[in-house]
């Protein structure tokens, strides 16, 4: 008979570590798949910033010059999805010319990944100055909990 194997002490830690960082990489390599989508050519990615509160999952994500209007955001139990557009304003004279331009405009997209369990329907998200802030409620994780099923006597005997 085989005895099962069991991570002591520093087994554990590594092994802790090494699935957070596989975690991350395969994060980041659903994004750049979702980013390569030919849907989505030509996009531009905002900077977001991704923090846990005890209450909530908190999505900062900078969008300069945008309205409510031209923000769309979707939501899975795996994915937080920001897109839209930016377009550049006219502008009023012709002889303007560009020597540079660093500020992006057309499509943007951006995918975060969700790896806590949150409540999408009490999901808010509202734009102010450049930053739009996505609030996610999280609720408890039932994976693993052992829930107790009642069984009943149907009466019937033969």
């Amino acid at each position: 008979m085989i005895k099962p194997a069991r991570a002591t002490g520093l087994e554990r830690l590594e092994l802790h570590r090494l699935r957070d960082r596989v975690g991350r990489l395969f994060a980041a390599l659903q994004e750049a798949t979702v980013a390569e989508d030919p849907l989505a050519s030509e996009t531009w990615a905002p900077p977001v910033d991704l923090c846990k509160t005890a209450e909530a999952i908190v999505v900062y994500v900078e969008l300069p010059g945008l309205t409510a209007e031209q923000i769309k955001i979707g939501a899975t139990n795996t994915q937080l999805r920001i897109w839209g557009e930016k377009k550049r304003r006219a502008t009023r004279q012709k002889t303007v010319s560009h020597h540079c331009s660093e500020r992006s405009y057309g499509k943007f997209s951006r995918v975060v990944p969700l790896r806590w369990s949150v409540s999408l329907e009490d999901a808010t998200a509202e734009v102010a100055d450049v930053m739009l802030t996505v609030y996610l409620p999280k609720i408890e994780d039932r994976r693993g909990i052992e829930f107790k099923i009642p069984v009943k006597d149907s009466g019937k005997t033969e």
